[in-house]
């Protein structure tokens, strides 16, 4: 079966718009909260879900992806809740791509090749590792390989012309260009070398870019929409859940504005 990610990829490129991309934190503000409102969102215009694994010591999060993290480690979220969440949704009939977006040390300790295996199983269609470089993915690339899993890397500001050229060639799907210096973060506004760094970057990468971090209302969506492929958001989400009183309605009525600001829909 040919990969979810692709798929969307496609199905964008041939109706010539743009993928949005949803991070929500697995077991925030509750592991049933999670499910409904991945169900919702999809429906609400979102092209692709990432799932954010809680993590103790993140390294690209900002507060308010901690705050959840740190609130769905307290109610003691694991991988298995995680493979038995896409598992439900997928029974369902949600067939909306879903990334794993999480850290090196738990997928270590929890086995590589055990990881992949379970995560394919689930029903997940690729992952992001931030602090996992390039170089030194071997193991894990082999295994994700071996289970048509997508690996997904980040290019920032600062990455260097030599390692986007490696970072293109490794990343599947799309590239993950992160649009500021820093951890993540709802802003005011965007970074004002964005256009300038993209034109940079554009003419060495071939797949999609997909814009994220500090990307928090429909302006900034439709601004990015002009210069990339598609925008990720996550910590205005997630701000979203913290505020919409345990109820899923609010938050994709926002993934519903932000999706269609980005494909020029309002």
């Amino acid at each position: 079966m040919q990969n979810r990610i692709l798929k969307q990829i496609k199905r964008a490129q041939k109706q010539g718009g743009k993928l949005f991309c949803a991070f929500v934190t697995l077991g925030y503000p509750s592991l049933p909260f999670t499910e409904k409102l991945i169900e919702k969102i999809a429906r609400a215009g979102a092209d692709m879900i990432e799932l954010g694994f809680p993590f103790s010591d993140p390294l690209a999060d900002g507060p308010t992806i901690q705050f959840s993290s740190e609130a769905a480690l307290r109610r003691g979220v694991q991988f298995k809740d995680a493979f038995a969440l896409v598992k439900r949704l997928r029974r369902k009939g949600c067939e909306i791509p879903i990334i794993f977006f999480g850290y090196l040390n738990p997928i270590y300790h929890y086995g590589i090749e055990r990881f992949s295996a379970k995560i394919k199983e689930a029903g997940f269609d690729g992952l992001i590792v931030p602090d996992l470089l390039p170089e030194e993915e071997k193991p894990l690339s082999r295994a994700c390989r071996l289970q048509g899993l997508y690996q997904i890397y980040l290019v920032a500001p600062t990455t260097e012309t030599k390692r986007v050229r490696l970072i293109a060639r490794k990343s599947q799907g799309f590239v993950y260009y992160v649009s500021l210096r820093g951890v993540t973060g709802a802003r005011k506004a965007l970074a004002d070398d964005i256009r300038k760094n993209l034109s940079r970057i554009r003419p060495l990468i071939k797949k999609p870019i997909l814009i994220g971090f500090g990307i928090s209302s429909p302006e900034h969506a439709k601004a990015l929409g002009a210069l990339s492929d598609g925008i990720i958001v996550g910590s205005a989400i997630v701000e979203k859940i913290r505020k919409s009183g345990g109820r899923a309605e609010p938050v994709a009525g926002f993934v519903k504005q932000m999706a269609r600001a980005l494909k020029g829909k309002v």
